[in-house]
């Protein structure tokens, strides 16, 4: 089939490329040249494990071209994937602007009846709009849809390789017809479409995220309650996700959560309930006490070395997640800021997310050192955070660590390592709900 996909953020390269890769013929366009010339090289500009290697088979096959014409895509696709960012707007709506602009710029091209999908993440409505948008253009015959992703950074090739389910909001039968016929080599074993009209699917969408951000937000809140009265987290997450009806994802303590994903369709689900009268209590508290997360590691490091200011700590992981460079709000960013404010120094490492990290903390960097080298980065330090649960963080030589600190102070940010084996070896520890 021919495919055309708008966009080459997490959601569009790894659409585009996966589609490619089961066989369809594929544009993929964006209006940042740089980024489309980064591509054309054989260079991802993401970092998201297996991506690489999908894009370049499918390049090197032809199945896979770029550009920077959204008109070339437009006449290319029979399908038309919609994949253009859709940030928080500064009173926490989406901000649809780009992806307006890029729906118009489709609509002027379409020469053959299309299938157009809203792949972003967009408010209810948003497919009404887009269909007003293009008719304001054509002509020609096309049907809008709404087909919302559940990729997860770290994971986002597999994912969509073998997806659990995939959310499709149309009423029209043509529509269905292609959307079937694309999607159906991804389901040999059984047939996991579910069908529903377009404000359905965008409530869906919005409505998963604010469910697991909420859960995460839930056993954060548990832990703290553990630190006072002397319970641990770990125990109560396991009795609790025995429980069938529970079940134990996104039970897992730590410094709250960011990303593109959860604050930003926390806030616009919490915005578009508000546009029609409803106060979403339960998904603002947990958004509520994300923010408050985000400085637990802060709190309890000032009630471990006292004073912070003109001390040097370490943070291991800077990624909002681990298998990604996305540092999209994430908990380092306040964390980092804050000590800074307070006069530290901070001592920085992360596999992938550096670069970006620095990007975004922003200008003045006085008090900032990145390293290469984990064991590096505890040289001389006050304290270790650990905030991004990396994997080659699981197993470090403690002993090696605690000869290169000044004090062994060790803040453990995702539960990650044993209480009982670091006070052992001396070292002054604390978790999360711990």
């Amino acid at each position: 089939m021919k495919v055309s996909v708008i966009g080459t953020g997490y959601v569009g390269l790894v659409a585009a490329a996966g589609f490619a890769d089961h066989g369809n013929d594929v544009v993929c366009a964006d209006i940042d040249e740089a980024k489309i010339k980064r591509l054309l090289a054989g260079e991802i500009p993401i970092f998201e494990p297996g991506l690489d290697v999908l894009v370049q088979r499918n390049i090197k096959a032809g199945r896979l071209r770029f550009t920077t014409s959204n008109a070339e895509a437009a006449k290319h696709g029979e399908i038309i994937f919609m994949a253009v960012g859709t940030p928080s707007a500064s009173d926490g709506s989406a901000n649809l602007s780009y992806l307006f602009a890029a729906a118009a710029d489709v609509g002027k091209h379409l020469d053959h009846f299309t299938v157009i999908v809203n792949k972003s993440t967009v408010p209810v409505g948003t497919a009404e709009r887009i269909t007003r948008i293009v008719a304001e253009q054509t002509k020609q015959e096309f049907v809008v849809a709404s087909n919302p992703e559940f990729l997860k950074e770290g994971t986002a090739v597999d994912d969509f390789m073998k997806p659990d389910r995939v959310v499709i909001g149309t009423t029209d039968d043509r529509a269905k017809s292609v959307l079937t016929r694309l999607y159906k080599p991804f389901f040999r074993a059984s047939e996991r479409i579910v069908y529903m009209n377009a404000r359905s699917a965008e409530v869906t969408k919005y409505a998963c995220n604010a469910y697991l951000a909420t859960r995460v937000s839930f056993i954060n809140d548990i832990a703290n309650l553990c630190d006072l009265v002397g319970a641990d987290v770990e125990a109560v997450r396991h009795g609790m996700g025995s429980d069938p009806r529970i079940g134990n994802k996104f039970l897992y303590p730590g410094v709250g959560y960011g990303g593109s994903c959860f604050p930003k369709d926390t806030r616009a689900l919490i915005n578009v309930a508000r546009e029609h009268g409803l106060s979403m209590s339960l998904v603002g508290a947990a958004e509520r006490i994300n923010e408050t997360q985000k400085l637990v590691l802060v709190r309890k490091l000032r009630a471990a070395v006292g004073e912070t200011a003109g001390k040097t700590f370490a943070m291991w992981g800077l990624a909002f997640k681990p298998n990604t460079d996305d540092v999209r709000e994430a908990p380092a960013l306040r964390i980092a800021r804050t000590l800074l404010n307070d006069g530290a120094k901070l001592r920085l490492h992360d596999p992938e997310g550096a670069k970006n990290f620095l990007e975004t903390l922003g200008e003045p960097l006085d008090g900032v050192e990145v390293v290469d080298d984990p064991y590096d980065a505890v040289q001389g330090a006050d304290a270790l955070l650990l905030v991004t649960e990396w994997r080659q963080y699981r197993s470090p030589d403690f002993a090696r660590i605690k000869a290169a600190m000044r004090s062994p102070v060790i803040l453990d940010g995702r539960n990650q390592w044993d209480r009982a084996q670091l006070e052992a070896q001396g070292f002054t520890y604390a978790g999360i709900g711990r």
